[in-house]
């Protein structure tokens, strides 16, 4: 999920570059045809790598080790005999053959951020793996359909600014409907029949394309954020085809309705301001201290509510006001990672009217909600429903009342003119065991989707570090579950 402290940031970034500079890069290297990976009829050809493409200065081109290629799926799964279009894939080899396990699969989430940059940007010194992992196994990353390399979608952007961020009444609420039925429509007339082809399972399928071109029995796969949901997909399809599964900061699996989503995602960032509120009592560098954090929340909510709470200035307050909206878009926005006295500055600043505030901007990425609308089923029936709603969740998260990244992403699929795809059935098959991991105050996944995801596996192992923050797999504070990941993924037999 979109996150500001998220590590894959950078490589996200490359990966538009990369995207601009080598749109026809999908010709370059040799392209394998993958057929469906079903274990019936021939097997595909073995992919052809060949140079991968260079990136727009300032940015480093990738490492001198990764080679790049084209495989090509069905568009449409159920129809594997019919139309194809080419998936962008990127390796970066095992630099200890001798001691190579297999391939590791990853995907970085978003949903719709490129996934090749896994393997292009794999010895990366600040956002790749160590040098035993490196060693152990072929990286493998993809751009999932319709997204960067792979054939990107297209869509109207100039409809999705001007979607009315939170409706106001029925008549804004069905205006938001109108406008995303033509968002979605016109994403068809500019893509065609892949933007109704960009769910989860059909990227879970396209995954196991690759492993059949790559001549691998079993993969093992590291997802991160929304990347969990298509480990989720890839083990209830595949399961005889997983080595190893590991899912870092984990989206909730059961197809939660529009209110758990929120509701969930609220309680979360309740959960942060809380602890902020108790480092601002106990740290002299606050700079509320000797106020009750919390309380001075209350207050600014009830100034919002009354039209007297104003946009800071460096003088003091401004003319321009501040609704409750963007204040919970702030307080959600301060959830991301931990930066109590950042947050806190900011709050004394609303609270004096003397200083700065960073505000958000709301929302959401078009291309997300061929994914995410497809995926979960977030409809709402009538304004009336949605009111009900915001209201139940603004009590059981006080403090916030609505975590607006869960409320941008329900939103926006409300009047989406392709509808929520069914989770597939368990295929039959013997799973590995699953290692899940999360932060317990994450405001993206929350840690009671995570809870959800490892009792939805025969046998997983829930990980959690005491920390504010999502995407737990890097260098730096969370350290420890790269450790433990690692561990996992180098130790599983079979």
């Amino acid at each position: 999920m979109r996150m500001n402290t998220d590590p894959g940031t950078r490589r996200r970034a490359l990966s538009v570059l990369l995207a601009l500079s080598a749109s026809a890069a999908l010709a370059v290297p040799g392209t394998a045809a993958a057929q469906e990976p079903s274990g019936a009829g021939a097997p595909p050809p073995p992919i052809s790598w060949g140079a991968c493409p260079k990136a727009e200065p300032p940015y480093p081109d990738p490492t001198p080790r990764a080679q790049c290629a084209t495989v090509e799926v069905p568009l449409d799964w159920s129809k594997p005999k019919g139309p194809k279009i080419g998936l962008f894939v990127a390796r970066h080899r095992a630099t200890d053959p001798a001691r190579r396990i297999g391939v590791l699969m990853s995907n970085p989430g978003g949903p719709g951020a490129p996934g090749a940059d896994d393997a292009l940007y794999a010895d990366d010194p600040y956002s790749g793996y160590t040098p035993e992992m490196l060693q152990r196994f072929d990286m493998i990353g993809f751009d999932p359909r319709g997204i960067g390399r792979s054939q990107g979608a297209r869509c109207d952007e100039t409809i999705a600014d001007s979607l009315p961020a939170r409706p106001r009444d029925a008549a804004g609420f069905e205006r938001l409907r109108t406008l995303n039925g033509r968002l979605a429509d016109s994403c068809l007339r500019q893509t065609g029949p892949l933007a109704a082809h960009m769910d989860g399972e059909s990227v879970a399928r396209d995954m196991d394309a690759i492993r059949a071109a790559l001549g691998e029995r079993r993969i093992s796969f590291i997802g991160h954020s929304y990347g969990t949901f298509l480990g989720e997909r890839y083990a209830r399809l595949f399961p005889d085809n997983l080595r190893a599964l590991a899912l870092d900061s984990a989206m909730d699996p059961d197809r939660p309705d529009a209110e758990r989503y929120l509701r969930d995602g609220s309680v979360s960032v309740n959960g942060t301001l809380k602890r902020v509120a108790a480092w601002c009592e106990k740290d002299p560098s606050c700079a509320l201290k000797g106020e009750d954090l919390t309380a001075v929340i209350d207050q600014l909510f009830a100034r919002a509510d009354a039209g007297t709470l104003r946009d800071p200035g460096p003088e003091g307050p401004t003319r321009t006001k501040v609704d409750a909206d963007q204040l919970s878009g702030f307080l959600t926005d301060a959830s991301r990672g931990w930066f109590p006295e950042e947050t806190a500055r900011q709050l004394a600043a609303l609270h004096t009217g003397k200083g700065e505030v960073r505000w958000s901007v709301g929302g959401g990425d078009p291309y997300a909600r061929l994914v995410m609308c497809r995926d979960y089923e977030f409809r709402i029936r009538d304004y009336a429903h949605y009111r009900a709603i915001r209201e139940r969740v603004a009590k059981a998260a006080a403090y916030v009342r609505y975590n607006a990244q869960a409320l941008d992403t329900i939103l926006s699929c409300q009047g989406w003119t392709m509808p929520p795809k069914p989770r597939p059935a368990q295929a039959k098959g013997d799973l590995p065991p699953v290692l899940v991991v999360n932060a317990t105050d994450d405001v993206a996944t929350p840690l009671a989707g995570a809870q959800r995801m490892a009792r939805a596996f025969p046998e997983a192992t829930l990980f959690t570090m005491d920390v504010v923050g999502h995407w737990l797999y890097r260098r730096g504070e969370s350290e420890e579950a790269m450790r433990v990941i690692d561990a996992y993924l180098t130790s599983r037999k079979g």
